[in-house]
């Protein structure tokens, strides 16, 4: 692991607030500040892709990034976009219920859950 990535790793891991990589590369550059902001996308894919992190993509939004690459669920501001784990257990057989049903190969799930979140909820709610 070189001494970038490691940085990437270590920077994404103490945030719970699924940055994006323009928002790494930020957090990084206080540690590295010669590093590039390509360098931080080519190992944000890199890490990715080894399956250390995971990268969370949403239609229309730019993808965020998460340091835990287990299995966890995340909810989804629609108004801000914030992004949030949920704390909920994942869902026994869900992924055994998709190789029954479909002709995939499944390797794994994901769940995002969508709605306002608290600060989006209570602007709205002042403005009418």
């Amino acid at each position: 692991m070189t001494q970038q990535r490691r940085a990437i790793l270590e920077q994404l891991r103490k945030v719970s607030s699924h940055p994006m990589a323009d928002q790494v590369y930020a957090m990084v550059r206080r540690h590295l500040p010669r590093i590039s902001l390509a360098t931080v996308y080519r190992n944000l894919e890199t890490l990715n892709r080894l399956g250390v992190i995971q990268k969370l993509e949403s239609a229309g939004a730019a993808a965020r990034f998460d340091g835990n690459p287990g299995v966890h669920y995340h909810i989804r501001c629609v108004r801000c976009g914030r992004v949030e784990d949920l704390a909920v257990e994942p869902t026994a057989g869900i992924e055994e219920a998709a190789r029954r049903l479909a002709d995939y190969e499944v390797i794994g799930h994901r769940v995002e859950v969508i709605g306002v979140c608290p600060q989006c909820k209570e602007a709205r709610q002042r403005h009418g």
